[in-house]
């Protein structure tokens, strides 16, 4: 009995395992830097689509929200994409799965912040103006670390030889 369930187990595995999407860490690289391009492109349209509903001051609103974008980056998403570039590279796996570009971690603290965002906009409970200003700072540096994964990725085989 202890020996059927032990071989079905072992052939599930065996058949999850085959399923799983797996790709190599170089193109991971490139996996996770187009997810972040899609997220801070999107962040910094709909925040200067946001912005241009209300022109006076555009410029330096702009301006501001672009600079604490670029201060947050230094801040916080220099750190946060370094250690994600590290975690892919570092994997024990040759094939990655094509889902982790981010660590369970990262998923869960995704989920909440597009859930906020999303509500925020539709909800109307923060005006477009100053949701615009959050937008943009918030896109800025997802943008500039996209562009870390992509220079990772085109350099990974020099980085690994």
């Amino acid at each position: 009995m202890n020996l059927s369930i032990t071989k079905v187990m072992t052939n599930f595995s065996s058949i999850l395992k085959s399923l799983k999407p797996g790709i190599p860490k170089r193109y991971l690289l490139f996996v996770a830097a187009i997810v972040w391009t899609f997220a801070g492109g999107m962040l910094l349209y709909r925040g200067f689509d946001m912005m241009v509903l209300n022109p006076k001051w555009i410029w330096l609103k702009t301006a501001l929200s672009l600079l604490a974008g670029c201060l947050f980056y230094a801040l916080m998403f220099s750190n946060v994409s370094s250690k994600h570039i590290t975690r892919i590279k570092e994997n024990k796996h040759e094939r990655p799965c094509f889902f982790s570009f981010f660590n369970w971690k990262g998923y869960m603290m995704m989920v909440p912040m597009m859930t906020l965002g999303i509500m925020l906009r539709t909800t109307g409970i923060v005006s477009p103006i100053y949701l615009s200003i959050g937008y943009i700072v918030m896109g800025t540096p997802l943008l500039i670390s996209s562009f870390r994964f992509y220079f990772s990725g085109y350099n990974y085989h020099k980085a690994v030889k």
